[in-house]
């Protein structure tokens, strides 16, 4: 089976192949970074980070892009109050994201532009489009784009433009000839710090946000590549604008597909920092280590809305534990993988259709039992070796098993009381789970014709 890919662009699963035969090109739209990474960043990053490992472990070469928006109106506010400049601001944030997110075993990509550094091709970019009569300057100093004479507006999100007229704000004085107009090129302020400020034919100013990805995709990928990704937020305007900037330019499609990774959610809305309940990744290390972290964000397709607590991630966190004690039952052997094997054939399937991660990751399950009841270091090897490809169990499994073990003997004789209730009433699945939970926490049970005792694993 090839690898399918769900196409925002088209709604359907499509099978893939690349432009250049085994070379794959793939932009991510990154972070804007005036302040901490939180767990929505992560978790867009987490999900093309098992994208590309993904191609990787598919004989790929991957060419992989995500770019850094350094310059807009939240940053230069940020830096404002700080009282430093604007390079402060975003070198110190750039430091602590690659700190969040290589704690996390988030793969840096082949290439991280900075948007400052590409104005001269954004404004490229905007001449083409002037000449075209896609662009027009308007009398504030600004240049707009002119939606309604791109034909293939709204292709992307779905929408028709008299759907997104119905839903569109009373235009204010900004210079636009139509409100669903957006800015290209925006004229400086007098408020604005010097160094947001860039001499171009349009006069003092700076980029507008959307043709900064525009202009750092095709200058680093070509014209049209054959991933384009981001979170869902970004699908509409964002990602619809990039569409209208890039092709109505070249002429070319932008991008073969554009991949979408779903929400993340706190009790049933959206996590975002206008709704202040979002937490940054390093909150959350705090409590929880890094890897329980990955898990969570791994274990749910990418397309779905994952759900944030605590409850959940403690549940990940355990089921990590299943996962090591088998590798510290039966030290693993070396593994080349052989994609025939049964179990490597359903990973591969798993991950070929969409990056299946909940369907791989229960064939890991899968083997670990297999290694509970054989004791094969080879199967041992072989679990060790797929969840590689998902960036997890590459630690020391008793150091993992031992770290943040907090049961106290009260916890663990309820546990031990409620395996016993379980087993009274044949139900030897659930006294098994209860017996491999505690295991997993470093706590060995010893049954007898006495009763129960427990040790600490040694």
């Amino acid at each position: 089976m090839s690898l399918r890919i769900y196409n925002t662009l088209s709604r359907e699963l499509e099978e893939f192949s690349p432009l250049q035969p085994g070379r794959v090109r793939m932009y991510v739209c990154g972070m804007t970074v005036y302040d901490f990474c939180h767990i929505g960043h992560a978790r867009m990053m987490m999900a093309f980070d098992v994208v590309q490992r993904w191609l990787r472990a598919s004989d790929y070469a991957v060419t992989y892009v995500r770019n850094i928006t350094d310059i807009d109106d939240k940053i230069i506010a940020r830096a404002v109050q700080r009282g430093i400049t604007i390079r402060e601001l975003t070198d110190e944030v750039i430091a602590a994201m690659h700190q969040d997110i290589g704690a996390l075993g988030i793969e840096p990509p082949t290439l991280e532009p900075r948007a400052t550094e590409y104005v001269p091709q954004m404004l490229g970019i905007i001449e083409k489009l002037e000449q075209k009569g896609l662009a027009y300057r308007s009398d504030n100093g600004d240049v707009n784009y002119a939606v309604r004479k791109f034909p293939g507006y709204g292709k992307l999100s779905g929408k028709s433009l008299d759907e997104l007229h119905a839903g569109e704000r009373v235009a204010v004085l900004d210079g636009k000839q139509d409100p669903l107009d957006f800015v290209l090129w925006k004229a400086a302020k007098q408020t604005e710090p010097a160094d947001a400020k860039w001499e171009s034919p349009y006069g003092t100013g700076r980029p507008g946000w959307h043709i900064e990805c525009s202009a750092m995709s095709c200058a680093t990928l070509g014209e049209t590549f054959d991933i384009h990704g981001g979170g869902a937020d970004l699908q509409f305007p964002h990602h619809e604008n990039e569409i209208a900037q890039s092709e109505g330019a070249n002429g070319k499609p932008l991008s073969r597909f554009w991949v979408h990774n779903g929400f993340v959610r706190v009790d049933n809305e959206k996590m975002s920092k206008s709704l202040g309940n979002f937490f940054t990744i390093r909150e959350v290390l705090q409590k929880y280590d890094a890897e329980s972290l990955r898990f969570f964000l791994v274990r749910t397709h990418y397309r779905s809305a994952l759900n944030y607590s605590d409850a959940h991630l403690d549940d990940a966190r355990n089921s990590l534990k299943r996962l090591y004690t088998a590798l510290d039952l039966v030290a693993p052997a070396e593994a080349v993988i052989d994609w025939t094997q049964p179990h490597a054939a359903r990973f591969k399937a798993a991950m070929d259709e969409d990056f299946g991660t909940p369907e791989a990751i229960a064939v890991l399950f899968e083997l670990a039992g297999e290694v509970n009841r054989t004791k094969s270091a080879e199967t041992a090897g072989l679990l060790k070796a797929l969840a590689g490809s998902l960036g997890l169990l590459q630690g020391d499994p008793r150091a993992f098993l031992r770290a943040g073990a907090t049961l106290d003997e009260a916890a663990i004789q309820a546990q031990i009381d409620a395996r016993a209730a379980a087993k009274a009433a044949k139900n030897f699945a659930e006294a098994d789970r209860i017996r491999n939970d505690l295991l997993a926490q470093g706590i060995v049970l010893k049954d007898s014709p006495t009763g129960t005792t427990w040790a600490a694993a040694q």
